[in-house]
Order: C-alpha cells, then structure tokens, then sequence
C-alpha cells in the first residue's frame, strides 16, 4: 500500500503567489512604459521611474552607443539595460532605460548635468520619440 503525502494549502498559496509575482516583475520590466504630457515625460520601467518637465531639457542627441559607464544599481539581459549608472569621466549620474542596444539611443542632457538615455525595441518609436523631443524644446525656445 502507497501511503498518499498530504501538501498543505499553504506551500500551494505560495508557490503561486511567487510565480505570479515573477510575471509582474517580467511585464513591469519588459518594456519602456512611457507618458508624454503637454509639459513633461514621464518613463517607467519596472522600479525605475522619471518624470522630465521639458523645460528643463537643454541638449537631445541620437547615439548609436551608450558611453563607459559604472553601474549604480539597475540590470542588463541580452540587449536591455536599465538602471542608475555613473558616468567614468563626469562622474554624474546615468539613467538609462534602453530595450535595444543594437538600435540608436536618445541621449537627454537636463539640469545642466544630468543624462537620461532612452529607446524603444522598435527604431522607429524612437525616432518618433526624438522628433517629438526636438520638437517640444524648439517650440520652448521659442
């Protein structure tokens, strides 16, 4: 006779809890979840989130790579990265939410010192995302 092991309710609780939670974590993180507003940007990314007024925008340039950087905290898998990095040279600080880093990269410069480099998986989105950009700062300076 096989005795038959009971498994507590508990252990099955958790254990679903944890996977669901790890698909949140997977879709919060995936992609760029961007916001654009009449005055301001705003981009999450899992635990990563900036709103930028455009006001306060004083250079955007497309780059095809991202410069040496030492990572604060933040993570990179096969072609994401994203994080809180430190600038080599400046020693600034970096927020870099790229879903591509094959395809080009929006490079912010706000507050005088501060850099945002951004893109979407989709090169075109990003291209978009740049002319909307130059566009806003144009219509500021103005």
């Amino acid at each position: 006779m096989v005795a038959k092991r009971k498994r507590h309710w508990l252990w099955n609780l958790i254990v679903v809890l944890t996977i669901v939670v790890c698909i949140l974590a997977f879709v919060a993180h995936y992609k760029n979840w961007t916001k654009i507003e009449n005055d301001s940007f705003q981009i999450l990314s899992g635990v990563y989130y900036i709103e930028l007024p455009f006001s306060e925008i004083n250079n955007v340039q497309l780059v095809d790579r991202l410069p040496s950087m030492e990572r604060i905290n933040g993570f990179s898998a096969m072609a994401v990265e994203k994080g809180v990095f430190r600038d080599s040279i400046s020693e600034n600080k970096v927020y870099v939410y790229v879903d591509n880093l094959a395809n080009s990269k929006i490079r912010l410069v706000y507050q005088d010192t501060l850099e945002l480099f951004v893109n979407y998986a989709d090169s075109t989105k990003t291209q978009q995302l740049y002319e909307l950009f130059i566009g806003k700062i144009d219509s500021i300076q103005k």
